[in-house]
């Protein structure tokens, strides 16, 4: 390889030197990839247990300003978390096997100052409102479907979708969302399962 003449080398070295600078400059500028406000998925999974196939998931929720100064005056949000169980079918539309749904309401109790988490009939209290969204956020041997009804040849997988539910806030307060960024909280994946 022949040697570069010392100008060009020194250039090309300038360029290394801007080429950082550059970068430097765009990561101080760039949005950090830190969740600032949202939905993380942490972990999900689809574990057999006892006969049955349940989904299990955690998720760390940031709330957006907006829905933190509602929670503060006493309006009541709700979490849902929603899946879907799909056979992939190359002749024909993928065919729904199960599909099921789980609803938290969170709310503050304005007398005690303590965060009250409710998922359909049982109800606990948390101090936080960090402890409070741990429990909205999280869940373990939801079952999915009975592991019988699976083919051992089939292909499988599951429609995750988990979010801040707008649709069930106070009609007043429904009125002027219109599709507001600070109420759309929420995160989507696809998991394969294997039979």
């Amino acid at each position: 390889m022949p040697a570069l003449p010392k100008v060009r080398l020194h250039l090309l070295q300038g360029l290394g030197r801007m080429r950082a600078v550059m970068l430097a400059w765009l990561l101080a500028w760039a949005p950090l990839p830190l969740l600032a406000q949202g939905v993380e998925l942490v972990t999900l999974q689809a574990v057999r247990a006892e006969g049955a196939v349940n989904l299990e998931f955690a998720a760390r929720v940031v709330l957006p300003r907006a829905v933190e100064e509602a929670l503060q005056k006493g309006v009541p949000v709700y979490f849902v978390a929603e899946a879907t169980l799909l056979r992939n079918r190359w002749y024909w539309r993928d065919e729904r096997m199960a599909r099921v749904s789980r609803s938290w309401r969170l709310a503050l109790q304005p007398l005690t100052g303590a965060w009250r988490v409710s998922l359909g009939g049982l109800h606990q209290t948390y101090a936080s409102i960090d402890e409070a969204l741990a429990a909205v956020s999280r869940s373990g041997g939801w079952k999915l479907v009975d592991a019988d009804r699976l083919d051992k040849d089939g292909s499988y997988y599951v429609d995750f979708n988990y979010r801040l539910d707008s649709s069930q806030l106070p009609g007043p307060m429904q009125f002027g969302l219109g599709g507001g960024a600070d109420w759309t909280v929420g995160v989507s994946r696809t998991l394969r399962i294997d039979p």
